[in-house]
């Protein structure tokens, strides 16, 4: 997770470009914040599903190949 204080400044970019625009210097800042954000949220997302396993109504592991190949790979 990022930090609050990254957090507060892509707020208040976002919030600064909707009303009287940013300077190419904070438009930059933006983005860069931005990319890192995504980041960021990715590798915890992909984390999390690391540890799902996805089971039908019928009780059946119905876990896509691709995860399970990588579920196999952290576990050794």
């Amino acid at each position: 997770m990022l930090p609050k204080e990254k957090l507060d400044r892509i707020n208040m970019l976002a919030k600064k470009a909707k009303g009287t625009g940013l300077t190419e210097q904070e438009a930059k800042e933006q983005s860069a914040l931005r990319r890192e954000y995504l980041e960021t949220f990715r590798s915890s997302m992909f984390n999390t599903l690391k540890g799902v396993t996805i089971v039908d109504p019928n009780g059946n592991d119905v876990t896509p190949k691709k995860l399970k190949e990588v579920q196999k790979k952290n576990l050794h």
